[in-house]
């Protein structure tokens, strides 16, 4: 209570402390009255177009109807004003974000197109089919509230191990926390340093192993890998008290280790995806601490190891957010520990991108009456996953509240002091330009940590559908570092004034690099496993077939 009464007491205090310059409220204010008269003229003349640049109110019935097209119009004006608001405030700079974001979630929610009332769109649907739209709505909403969480994808038309999730591989370990995957090779022979995948354990691992056209599973087993994945538990209440301690020293050290044994190589390859890659580095750190250097080269995918900059997240933490999660979830709470639930972990990502994550639902599923179409990766968006207490608790204070990961000897894990700075195996780091997760600036702040060769490249779209770009798409582009640049530069902004933009996946730049990392080929394992580690079940297991 003492916390958040402190904290609250300081939000209040910075939020009173913002301040719009006169200059700048005065035009911005000369500017809503100018377009808002421009409005009601062109109402009353009943102009044909009134100027509606926006996807929510593009169907023609926004624009057949002169009241919806007017007030879609103001609304379109009163959010870009109350936005420019917004943007001008003056203080400290927590509370501006805080307010930013309040404007925008406001601004979002009160869009007429979310209301059955407002919407001509849903209105003209509805008496086109006699009132089934609306029936058929009612029937969605009663199924996501069953569900527990709202549909973004046809869920019916896929099935973890049946189309996601395809790849061939066999589960050879398996501890309280994760099962190893091998997979089978694609090749007769492979490269002879095998390949070890740690995924984000907020969300299921076969976001990398999607379908086959879109796998970065596949794709790397095509290119002569051996490949093993990390296949984190859907935490229950029997694992309500593990920590972070636990998830570096049962689940990406032991991981190591089981790959290291199977394949019989002194070294792998490893890659970390979002927090995987927190994870692994910090294991990689613990390691080297204790004398250990079993990873050749390591690839971190949109990861923070720097927290400064977490863009719109900052926003939801503070002192008083963490230490309650501490006293609900974490080892303080009254039975020393807890679940985060994954729906709750879902809901707040979705909230980020509200207009494409949320309200589009509401209107589709709900006003409309319509089933989202199959899309595998909003498919798996959905398919959210617990996490113990413990760990998230510890997470959040010392990366995004505290920020004391990145500092060496500031932190100590499994007993050893972390310190990013012993990494010195060639690093591959990927960030995505539109990434509101892992803003790509946060991604190569990475870069400035570690003390490996590190090559950089950034992406186009965002957190997911960056990474999962195969370049038979031809889809989007990418940016390398510029010729004649010897040593990576301090700061994001330094990089790209003299990167050059390509067009196509970035795939095919991180598989020469990794190639060169791999070693020369040796005939394809036979079998799965090894004698000391005997296949258990086919892939994709049974951990990831459990739902949160």
């Amino acid at each position: 209570m003492a916390a958040i009464g402190s904290s609250m007491a300081e939000t209040l205090k910075s939020v009173a402390g913002l301040t719009v310059p006169s200059d700048k409220l005065k035009a911005i204010q000369d500017d809503y009255l100018k377009q808002v008269t421009e409005l009601w003229n062109q109402a009353l003349a009943q102009s044909a177009d009134i100027g509606l640049n926006d996807k929510r109110f593009a169907a023609p019935a926004w624009r057949d109807s002169k009241v919806s097209s007017f007030m879609a119009a103001v609304y379109l004006l009163n959010a870009q004003t109350l936005q420019r608001l917004a943007e001008s405030l003056q203080g400290d700079e927590k509370a501006r974000q805080r307010v930013r974001f309040a404007v925008q979630q406001w601004a979002d929610a009160a869009s007429p197109a979310n209301y059955l009332a407002f919407n001509p769109e849903v209105l003209k649907k509805a008496i086109e089919t006699k009132g089934e739209s609306l029936q058929q709505g009612l029937q969605h909403l009663m199924h996501d509230l069953k569900q527990g969480h709202m549909s973004q994808t046809d869920e019916r038309v896929f099935e973890v191990g049946r189309n996601v999730a395809t790849t061939e591989g066999t589960v050879v370990f398996e501890n309280r926390l994760f099962q190893l995957i091998e997979y089978k090779p694609l090749t007769d022979k492979v490269h002879a340093v095998p390949f070890l995948m740690v995924p984000p354990c907020i969300n299921k691992y076969y976001i990398l192993d999607l379908q086959p056209d879109n796998s970065v599973v596949r794709y790397l087993l095509s290119q002569g890998h051996r490949v093993f994945m990390v296949s984190w538990v859907n935490a229950d209440e029997s694992l309500s008290k593990v920590t972070w301690d636990d998830y570096i020293e049962e689940g990406v050290i032991r991981a190591i280790d089981v790959t290291r044994e199977i394949a019989g190589t002194p070294q792998i390859n490893a890659l970390g995806f979002c927090v995987g890659g927190t994870l692994i580095a910090t294991a990689l750190a613990v390691l080297a601490a204790k004398g250990r250097k079993p990873v050749a080269s390591l690839t971190l995918l949109t990861t923070f190891l720097d927290f400064a900059d977490t863009g719109i997240m900052d926003v939801f933490v503070d002192e008083a957010m963490v230490r309650m999660r501490e006293m609900t979830l974490g080892p303080d709470s009254p039975r020393g520990g807890g679940l985060m639930r994954g729906a709750e972990l879902a809901a707040t990502f979705s909230f980020l991108r509200a207009n494409d994550l949320v309200w589009n639902y509401v209107v589709g599923n709900y006003l409309k009456g319509e089933m989202p179409p199959a899309f595998d990766l909003l498919y798996w968006n959905s398919d959210s996953t617990n996490l113990p207490g413990p760990m998230y608790a510890w997470y959040l204070r010392h990366t995004y509240l505290e920020n004391r990961l990145c500092k060496p000897g500031s932190t100590t894990v499994c007993g050893e002091p972390v310190d990013f700075g012993v990494l010195d195996m060639p690093v591959f780091i990927y960030g995505s330009r539109e990434d509101h997760i892992v803003p790509w600036e946060g991604a190569y702040a990475s870069t400035q940590l570690v003390s490996g060769d590190v090559t950089f490249v950034l992406g186009a779209s965002g957190h997911i559908a960056g990474v999962i770009n195969p370049p038979e798409k031809k889809k989007r582009s990418h940016w390398l570092t510029g010729p004649g640049v010897r040593a990576l530069p301090a700061t994001a902004k330094e990089w790209f004034a003299s990167a050059q933009e390509q067009p196509g996946s970035w795939w095919p730049v991180w598989a020469e690099w990794l190639a060169r990392q791999s070693g020369a080929k040796v005939a394809a394992p036979r079998q799965p496993g090894s004698a000391a580690h005997r296949p258990i079940e086919p892939a994709p297991g049974r951990y990831v077939l459990k739902k949160a």
